[in-house]
């Protein structure tokens, strides 16, 4: 650990938000730089500061700091140069020697405890001086509450954040109950409240260790999928995480459900357990889904006359099932479409549109991601944006709450007589109900995607929920069509889905095999594909292939693919600035994704000139973009999105990104790519299913490219089993 003591000369740079700063202060004789969160520093202050010494490469020698310690001025001189460096705002130069004439070296002493007698300096006042002494007190607390902070190794970023939080009682708080920090403070989770608990002496049995342990285990459900667990699975999960044995956990379940953080449910013998928001989501969806669902008298011969009119018009012929979802959404306000890839369904939603236009109906389209929503447009000739623009989403929404706010909602309805949401197995139960709140009573709302895909990201099974309650009318598309039939990708998709064996050493201009022993063997034959074969064989860009594997971890996860991808596809050079982060090293011209949704997240679109020519907030989960610029400087990243979204983020918030030049296939669901790499070794059984296989090769639109073990692709398709999402959106519409 180095050590640095010194003046402060100059505050260079201070983030505000999150007291991030560089600084350069003056000891041993010579000038150094420290940077990291300094909060309450000012000019003219004395610091003593431990870190690690890092060499930057445009600004030479930084101290990182890891931990500090302001003194307080001890001579007459000491004292005046910390007044008159605009540390106390309203005293100057000529002030702070008034004052410390006045009182000498007793000056500090007199400021922070009888700052009333600061009234005594000419050019002072009473009020002044009150004012004075506040200031000084505001810092002098929130100095004690940083080292009070770092004595239960609490890092300067997350100790800012608490003491913003709590002000003075973040002693109370971390005395008797750390896991409210959990609760209180955005990327504070159950571990962190966990380890402070531990050395605050907070007993390992304790009630609000477990409470917050069991609040914490349903959280890490919900962050899997799931809206609610098993009472036993419950009970099993939160001692894994807390390591010791429960005899019960009925009476802190039971204190929760009073609290209203629980809710729990009984289900044909079963006891379930909800996080209560997560119940309450569901139990809204189903409200307005049937409140929506009415139906409306039409004439049939009218209609079917229609669809002949628009038959003519755009040159198809929809079979029978495309005219049945037609006819249906004609009659009902909520009707489900359904099928795999090439059976009609872009066909079926552009009929769908022109036959309410020529109703005199205001159609709008969404899709849950940027991708399918551009896809969509793409498809049909009309406007179609994302969900959560759709719905207007705000970013006047509170720094820690990780809701989405919207401007559209049941206060403001949509002004919409139709909305037609496509690839909806993506849509989570937390989305469903903000598009319901803000579906005016009338709406028809027509639910269009593939429930054969895996689910929802977030948490929910929505689109099959709905299906497999029986109470709405569902149109499943069956035929593939003529043109699709050209396609190996299409065609095997359907083989897949249905466990029929794909030939995979037939000859194909879409669907290549390539057969490859081990994981190193893998690797380089789908580095061969992306650099050279691929953007020659189809006459795209490296940047538009995109592998996507089955795990996170392993010789084939995602994790080690981005670091080797990374160096073939975008390697290390002088002209390309780098940050070196936990995770990973991030370069100009790196692929990226977004993480998590953070709705804070600001971005911009440029026109003409460089000028700004469209804003907004919101960056999603899933949302891939390339690094444009790093400047270490101001400690910040900007990544360019899909449509041009600039968005820039601070070195602080980082772990909201990782590398995109492989990703997972769960996090291509909704995208589709001019071609696909899809390394494939082995796995555990409850992963590698068909419905993974089949979501992988329906992502690509023009080349599949499996590298690895037939028998692997082969177990995978008769693989079956599903991995168990717990949702209860089907039961609640049932119960209603």
């Amino acid at each position: 650990m180095d050590k640095i003591s010194g003046y402060v000369n100059k505050i260079v740079y201070r983030n505000e938000d999150n007291g991030y700063s560089v600084v350069e202060i003056f000891g041993e004789g010579e000038e150094k730089t420290i940077v990291g969160i300094l909060p309450d520093l000012s000019e003219g202050e004395y610091i003593t500061a431990e870190g690690v010494m890092k060499k930057h490469p445009l600004y030479g020698d930084q101290l990182s700091v890891e931990a500090y310690e302001i003194q307080a001025p001890e001579d007459a001189a000491a004292i005046e140069r910390y007044l008159a460096s605009g540390a106390i705002k309203g005293i100057g130069a000529a002030l702070a020697s008034r004052i410390v004439k006045k009182f000498g070296a007793d000056t500090f002493r007199i400021v922070e405890e009888e700052p009333e007698r600061l009234a005594e300096v000419k050019g002072i006042s009473s009020r002044m001086a009150l004012e004075l002494g506040s200031q000084i007190a505001e810092k002098r607390d929130m100095r004690q509450a940083m080292l009070f902070l770092q004595n239960y190794g609490i890092s300067l970023n997350l100790a800012a954040k608490i003491y913003k939080q709590y002000g003075p009682q973040l002693y109370t708080v971390i005395e008797q109950n750390p896991y409210r920090l959990a609760d209180d403070i955005s990327g504070v989770g159950f571990k962190i409240a966990d380890e402070i608990a531990s050395r605050a002496g907070i007993r390992a049995d304790s009630d609000y260790r477990i409470k917050s342990g069991l609040l914490y285990t349903l959280l890490q459900a919900v962050s899997a999928g799931h809206t609610y667990l098993p009472f036993g699975e419950l009970k099993e999960g939160t001692e894994r995480l807390l390591g010791i044995e429960l005899p019960s956990i009925d009476m802190y379940v039971s204190d929760l459900v009073m609290d209203r953080r629980l809710v729990v449910k009984k289900d044909q013998g079963d006891v379930l357990v909800y996080g209560a928001r997560y119940y309450y989501m569901e139990m809204a969806v189903a409200k307005r889904l049937l409140e929506l669902d009415g139906v409306w008298a039409i004439e049939e011969g009218e209609a079917m006359d229609m669809v002949s009119r628009i038959e003519k018009e755009r040159g198809v012929e929809l079979d029978p099932l495309q005219r049945e979802a037609v006819l249906e959404a004609a009659k009902r306000g909520v009707l489900v479409i359904t099928g795999g890839p090439g059976t009609g369904k872009t066909t079926t939603i552009t009929a769908l549109i022109r036959f309410f236009e020529m109703e005199g109906m205001e159609v709008e389209l969404a899709a849950p991601t940027g991708r399918a929503a551009k896809r969509m447009s793409e498809a049909t000739g009309r406007e179609a944006r994302t969900i959560h623009r759709l719905l207007e989403l705000s970013g006047m929404q509170e720094e820690s709450s990780a809701e989405a706010h919207f401007a559209r909602n049941r206060a403001n309805p949509l002004e919409a007589d139709v909305i037609i949401i496509d690839e909806m197995s993506m849509v989570d139960i937390q989305l469903m109900q903000s598009l319901l709140e803000a579906a005016a009573p009338g709406t028809r709302l027509i639910l269009v995607g593939d429930r054969d895909q895996l689910p929802s990201v977030g948490p929910g099974n929505v689109l099959k929920d709905i299906i497999q309650s029986g109470r709405f009318h569902v149109v499943r598309l069956t035929r593939i069509f003529r043109q699709a039939e050209a396609s190996d990708i299409i065609l095997n998709a359907h083989r897949i889905n249905r466990g029929e064996p794909v030939d995979v050493t037939a000859r194909s201009r879409d669907f290549l095999f390539i057969r490859r022993p081990d994981a190193n063997a893998i690797i380089n034959a789908a580095i061969s594909l992306i650099c050279r074969k691929l953007p020659d064989y189809l006459g795209i860009s490296m940047n538009e292939i995109q592998v996507i594997a089955p795990m996170r971890k392993g010789a084939l996860g995602v994790e080690r693919l981005n670091k080797i991808l990374q160096e073939y596809l975008n390697p290390p050079s002088p002209d390309k600035a780098e940050k070196e982060c936990p995770q990973c090293v991030f370069r100009e011209g790196d692929k990226v994704m977004q993480i998590k949704n953070d709705y804070q997240l600001e971005w911009e679109t440029k026109g003409l000139y460089g000028i700004a020519a469209d804003r907004g907030s919101g960056v999603f989960n899933g949302d891939i973009g390339v690094i444009r610029q790093i400047n270490s400087f101001a400690e910040e990243l900007t990544v360019e999105f899909d449509e041009g979204r600039m968005v820039t983020y601070e070195f602080s918030g980082l772990d909201e990104l990782e590398l995109a030049y492989a990703i997972t296939i769960h996090k291509s669901q909704g995208s589709e790519y001019p071609a696909v790499v899809i390394p494939l070794l082995s796995g555990p059984r409850m992963l590698m299913t068909r419905n993974l296989l089949y979501t992988a090769v329906t992502r690509a639109r023009s080349c599949v490219c499996v590298v690895g073990l037939p028998e692997t692709f082969l177990a995978m398709e008769e693989n079956e089993t599903e991995q168990r999402r717990y949702s209860s959106l089907d039961k609640r519409l049932e119960e209603m």
